[in-house]
Formats: structure tokens, sequence, C-alpha cells
């Protein structure tokens, strides 16, 4: 009996999603499949911290990543990697006036820093925001409702990262931040052929006021800002209904019209 040859796994498949794939690290650690105990641990620490796996963050990212790997038979259920089994996974926050700062690390590399707001006056330009203003750091949650299902493409990383830099008012890209999580998620995206396996726009969107250093109201000239950088990625020159371009025009509008 001739027998036919083995299928050869395709590239997907037989490569594991490594830390450097989804998280801004370096090293050791980026070449590291990301295993089931290192997704544990994280759970672990995040619920000490917020009662809760927080919706979106790196223990929810690693989760998925790890299912895809152990589903792939490309690591063992009872694994761990050696980085995170010797240099531990941990969430610290620092209080500071106004916020708590949470860090999120692995081998000792931040994979997420957000910013927890504690309640006070947000000002604006124009002296102090609008209690009933939607911030971008809503918008960006909102398309993370509306758009979430959507693998995540450079025409969204280039958006995402445009909405951080209006609402945190700086161009230094934080390591760990939304901006850099979705340029990581894009890249990663870029290689694969499965849409199912993909990086969504919900697993870095979903919480993403929290995850912002700093948070304003949206403006006009936020969503233009926004509108030109998914343009200017997005082969067929538009923005996608639902998409964080689309949901900082709508939020920019409703405040316009909360002010007249």
């Amino acid at each position: 009996m001739i027998q036919g040859q083995p299928r050869r796994p395709r590239e997907d498949e037989a490569r594991p999603i490594k830390y450097g794939d989804v998280f801004s690290v370096s090293g050791q650690l980026a070449d590291k499949p990301i295993a089931p105990q290192d997704a544990n641990m994280m759970q672990t620490a995040e619920t000490m911290i917020f009662g809760q796996t927080q919706k979106g963050g790196p223990a929810s990212v690693m989760q998925s990543a790890a299912s895809r790997n152990e589903r792939a038979g490309l690591v063992r259920h009872d694994q761990a990697t050696d980085v995170a089994g010797s240099e531990g996974v941990t969430v610290t926050e620092t209080d500071v006036p106004g916020s708590r700062i949470i860090t999120e690390s692995v081998g000792g590399q931040v994979v997420g820093q957000y910013v927890q707001p504690t309640p006070v006056a947000q000002a604006t330009a124009a002296g102090f925001m609008q209690q009933n203003s939607i911030t971008i750091g809503e918008a960006l949650e909102a398309s993370a409702q509306t758009a979430g299902d959507r693998p995540i493409d450079q025409s969204d990383a280039a958006a995402i990262q445009a909405a951080e830099v209006r609402a945190t008012g700086s161009s230094v890209i934080s390591q760990g931040g939304l901006a850099a999580m979705a340029q990581s998620a894009a890249a990663y995206n870029a290689g694969i052929e499965r849409e199912q396996d993909k990086i969504k726009l919900t697993d870095v969107l979903s919480g993403a006021t929290a995850k912002l250093p700093v948070d304003k109201a949206a403006m006009r000239q936020d969503a233009e800002g926004v509108v030109s950088a998914e343009l200017r990625n997005n082969p067929d020159m538009g923005t996608r209904p639902g998409g964080v371009a689309a949901s900082v025009i709508a939020a920019a509008r409703l405040n316009e019209s909360i002010k007249m």
C-alpha cells in the first residue's frame, strides 16, 4: 500500500505565539512561547491587586495565547517558561496624587502599565471638561464593543497610536501601553493566516481608559488626527465602520453638541 506524504504544518500552526509577538519585550523573554502556567500566574497576580482578572489586560492576552499554543501541541498544560518561573510574574501598584499606577511584569520586563485615576476634575484646553463629555479612552472602548472581533491591522494600530498621542499630549510611546500593544498585535497578525488565531481589537482596547496614563475629552482636532492616521495606513483609503477613527469622530461630534 502506498501511503501519502505527511501533511506539512502551516507556518502559523507550527510556530508558537511568543512574548515578543504580543508584548514590547526583548532579549530571552521575547523568544519564549507563552505557556499556560505563565498565564495562570499573571491571572493570580492581577486578582490579588484588582479582585479579578482585567478584561483585555496582560493576563487575558496571555491566556488566549497560551490556549492557542496548547491546542496546537506546542506547549504542555503544566508548562511554565524558565524566565517566568525563575524571575517571577508580578503586578504592582504605586499611589500618586489623583491616581495609582499599575505595572504588570514578566521576568522583570513590563508587559502592561496603565493608570487608574481617582475622581478629580479633568482639565481641557477650554478650562474644565464637562461632566458628560466622552473621552478618547471611552471612544476606544466603544470601538472595542462595535468592532472588537476584527483582527488588528496596521491601520488600526496607527489610529490607536494617534489616539494615545492626542489623549496624553506626548509623542513618546510608553512601553506596554495601548499603542505598543497595538503595534505588536498588528505585526503578529501580518504573519498569521487563520483569522481565529489573530489578535482582535477587543484584546487591546477593552478597558482602554484605565490603560491610558492621561485621558481627555475627544475634540474635533483629535478626531481629525486619528482619521488621518487610519487613512494613511489603509490601502482602501477609508475608515472602517465602528472602528477606531469612527468612534473618536462620534465622540467628538457628541461633545460638540453638548457644548452648544
